[in-house]
């Protein structure tokens, strides 16, 4: 079934805009500042940002949906998101890894990010496709919803193995003796699960417009509600109580929920106002709207251009304002650094005009890849992976 322009049109532009947001996050990975806390404008410079990963993951697994509807059969989704999932990977532990740290140190800081999770939640979901929607649906929200019963007892076990670490607590392990160090940021459990559910969404996606508006306004407010009474009361769905969060205002902290392993109340807040906005988006139009559809129609390809991109002009600015901290840029980014160095992070408005350049700098070449794309005669095999 091929679908509308305008149900396309949506997921492009809400996948856009939380590219456009990941870079603000990465930007201040390079600039020094902190990520969040009790200064209300550094907190929410970050907080902007938590709507990316869940954005990406549900997203992703929506298109997946709508894919396999264009597809031959069942098998055919599979071998296609078991390929892309291992591309995924592959490209975190090698290239990107690489265009965060411009350092050749893979032992001392391999990092397991959004890339390798999306990659890792792909081959998952190349099995979970073969089940019946009602239990791919049934099986994303136990996850996200059920995830924090058990996450207590988890990260009370004394010296975790590796692979616990890998699916749910995160954070730096390593292997063996080798001294190899990864650093789990994005783990399994969590984000399979908001895939899986982002891919029983897709079956919204296809309903007829009235029908989808009306299903996208529900379970949008609904999540963002069910948020609300849950953080207020206290009952369920974040590791860290808002009323014992003292160093933060009431605001700050009733905000602030735990992303590293994804809370069902971190999830809630951020995806239900993704779902909210999605009919908006079918109808948005104007230059920005364009803007942000060329982004979200090649997230990965702007992904792999920005994170060097962005570490590059780092470099060059710290040339010119404080060129006894280059070494700082060369550390293990993001994890492992060296504390920031006096005098050498950005104020905010430097961190946010730095962000507007990146992004209007990459949209460019975001808009000559997705023509290319298009294009059947100039589209290559590959193209699908990237």
């Amino acid at each position: 079934m091929t679908q509308p322009t305008a149900r396309l049109i949506s997921i492009d532009i809400a996948r856009g805009v939380v590219m456009a947001l990941m870079a603000l996050d990465h930007v201040r990975v390079y600039a020094g500042v902190p990520a969040g806390g009790p200064d209300p404008a550094v907190f929410f410079t970050r907080w902007v940002t938590h709507f990316c990963a869940p954005a990406f993951f549900f997203l992703a697994g929506t298109s997946a949906f709508l894919n396999g509807q264009r597809l031959a059969s069942p098998a055919a989704l599979s071998r296609h998101l078991l390929t892309r999932g291992l591309a995924l990977v592959l490209l975190e532990l090698t290239v990107l890894r690489f265009a965060w740290t411009f350092n050749f140190d893979y032992p001392g800081m391999t990092l397991l990010g959004v890339i390798w999770a999306l990659g890792v939640a792909m081959i998952v979901m190349a099995a979970v496709v073969r089940l019946p929607l009602v239990a791919i649906a049934a099986l994303g929200l136990a996850i996200i919803a059920v995830h924090n019963a058990v996450g207590g007892a988890l990260f009370a076990i004394e010296d975790p193995p590796a692979w616990l670490h890998v699916l749910y607590l995160g954070w730096s392990f390593t292997i063996g003796d080798s001294g190899w160090t990864f650093v789990a940021l994005y783990t399994v459990v969590s984000w399979v699960g908001v895939m899986a559910a982002g891919y029983a969404f897709g079956q919204l996606m296809v309903l007829p417009p009235d029908a989808r508006r009306r299903a996208c306004l529900r379970l949008g407010a609904g999540a963002i509600a069910l948020f609300v009474v849950l953080r207020a009361t206290g009952v369920y769905g974040d590791p860290w109580p808002f009323r014992a969060q003292e160093e933060y205002a009431p605001l700050l902290a009733f905000l602030n929920t735990a992303k590293y392993p994804a809370s069902l109340l971190f999830l809630l807040m951020t995806l239900g106002p993704l779902i909210l906005v999605m009919p908006a988006l079918e109808s948005a139009q104007g230059r920005v709207a364009g803007w942000f559809r060329v982004l979200g129609e090649v997230p990965l390809f702007y992904y792999v251009l920005h994170i060097p991109f962005i570490h590059v002009v780092a470099v060059g600015i710290a040339a010119l304002r404080t060129p006894e901290h280059l070494g700082w840029l060369v550390a293990n980014h993001p994890m492992f650094p060296p504390e920031v160095p006096d005098g050498y992070a950005w104020s905010l408005p430097l961190l946010w005009a730095v962000t507007a350049g990146v992004v209007m700098a990459l949209y460019w070449p975001c808009k000559w890849y997705a023509a290319r794309k298009r294009d059947r005669n100039a589209r290559q095999w590959w193209m699908q992976y990237l």
